[in-house]
């Protein structure tokens, strides 16, 4: 379980056993990533990672041109962290 706030610049949206929910809102965009681990028997775990963008207008839009070329290191590296908690 994550502490209440905050996951490095990601603010905590809600947080359910084998779940959590981070996400920001702007002017721009709204976003939503929902990690969950489940437990598959004999000591081993999966983690799957989703993410949910909605854009508001051309910045927004333009932003999220940018960052999805990274996004597959990015939620990795995120799920790294998570798992070291």
């Amino acid at each position: 379980m994550l502490p209440a706030g905050r996951f490095g610049i990601f603010p905590l949206i809600s947080q359910f056993p084998g779940k959590v929910v981070l996400g920001l809102d702007d002017r721009h965009l709204d976003f939503r990533v929902l990690v969950e681990v489940r437990d598959l028997g004999m000591g081993r775990q999966e983690v799957a990672a989703s993410t949910i963008v909605k854009t508001h207008n051309w910045l927004g839009r333009a932003y999220l041109a940018i960052v999805i070329p990274f996004h597959r290191i990015v939620v990795p590296a995120m799920l790294a962290q998570i798992l070291a908690k």
